[in-house]
């Protein structure tokens, strides 16, 4: 059986991938959509995707609960 911060990855939509992850950890340095397009190459559509996707995999209320939640279990 997993513990409860386990389940905040093990979502139906399955774990976050590598880029989630990056992404994710720049949001808990508090960058903004635009600072992480420019840092990992890529357009602010393309962020803004993968922002609502991490916020729907960690069930998460928006991208400032999803960054704590990824603090609080040390995902980041």
């Amino acid at each position: 059986m997993s513990n409860s911060s386990d389940n905040l990855f093990d979502t139906d939509d399955g774990e976050l991938t590598q880029r989630e992850r990056k992404i994710l950890e720049f949001m808990t340095y508090g960058y903004d959509n635009s600072e992480i397009a420019e840092h990992i190459y890529v357009s602010i559509h393309t962020v803004k995707a993968h922002v609502s996707t991490i916020i729907k995999k960690l069930n998460a209320k928006n991208r400032t609960d999803a960054a704590c939640k990824a603090v609080r279990i040390g995902i980041c």
